[in-house]
């Protein structure tokens, strides 16, 4: 019984992750539907992983309501959790990896609970509308209009498909570009129409609005580094799909950023700075 749900438990946390956007209360609803699965009649339950999706799917419905009101009163823009590549359910194709980037889980954001759940289940994880349906307890009718409203609010989400060994270098090139200031290379690095997050959640100094625009974003960006760069220690690992920088000073992390890679240039970068959101980044292991 142990053995089944552990074999599901991370497709089960990427599930909730992406449904909520936050790693620590998708942890929160895996060991809930943990303790379900525990005490359930298995006499009832034909198939585990679409017993376990539904249980997750309806805990995470519960508690966006909630998250919505608290996001929206939020200090500055308000950024997902990052988490570390290896911690969510295996990202094999390119349609999977998207689904977990920072980008993508902010347009989430537009969406009902309902529009989210039917979004996620079927763009996500490839659901069929039956299954949907069984899972949200609607009909198949209804939950094909919710995933027409929610492709229309999401809008088409920019694809990073740069294979990894060339993600890696552009950012090996961009964090050197920052760190020592040479604006030249960096503009040559970021995309035109670049936009440049912080979330410090009030918690932290960090800008309260999306910085756009190549010009502006490379001036955002060599002032970040100044502010990081002396003494700080930079880990390269892949956070989200994508890659990322861990950033520490003196044993304690400061920052993580999620740098977005779309055509040969980055196309996104953001810079989580709020304590609660980065804490999970604290322990060793992340990969230079």
């Amino acid at each position: 019984m142990v053995d089944e749900f552990e074999e599901l438990r991370r497709r089960m946390f990427g599930l909730a992750y992406r449904m909520l956007g936050s790693a620590a209360e998708a942890e929160d609803v895996v060991q809930d539907a943990y303790l379900r699965w525990h005490t359930a009649d298995r006499r009832n339950v034909e198939v585990p992983g679409a017993w376990l999706a539904k249980v997750v799917t309806n805990l995470c419905l519960n508690r966006l309501t909630a998250a919505r009101a608290t996001r929206e009163s939020y200090v500055g823009p308000w950024l997902p959790e990052p988490v570390e590549s290896a911690a969510l359910d295996p990202l094999e194709t390119a349609e999977r990896r998207d689904s977990v980037s920072v980008a993508f889980l902010v347009l989430l954001e537009r969406l009902t609970p309902p529009e989210r759940a039917v979004f996620v289940l079927r763009e996500a994880f490839s659901y069929g509308y039956r299954e949907i349906a069984e899972v949200l307890d609607l009909s198949e009718t209804n939950c094909r209009q919710l995933l027409l409203r929610a492709r229309k609010r999401v809008g088409e989400p920019r694809r990073f498909d740069v294979p990894g060994e060339q993600r890696h270098r552009i950012v090996e090139r961009f964090l050197d570009a920052a760190r020592g200031g040479d604006l030249a290379e960096l503009e040559r690095l970021l995309a035109v129409d670049v936009v440049a997050w912080s979330d410090g959640g009030g918690r932290v100094g960090a800008a309260l609005r999306p910085v756009v625009g190549r010009d502006k974003v490379t001036r955002f960006l060599v002032g970040l580094a100044a502010k990081f760069g002396e003494g700080g220690e930079f880990t390269h690992t892949e956070i989200n799909g994508q890659e990322g920088l861990v950033v520490r000073y003196e044993d304690t992390v400061i920052a993580v950023f999620v740098i977005e890679v779309a055509e040969g240039r980055v196309a996104g970068v953001q810079a989580v700075l709020n304590p609660d959101k980065i804490a999970r980044f604290a322990a060793p292991g992340c990969q230079k």
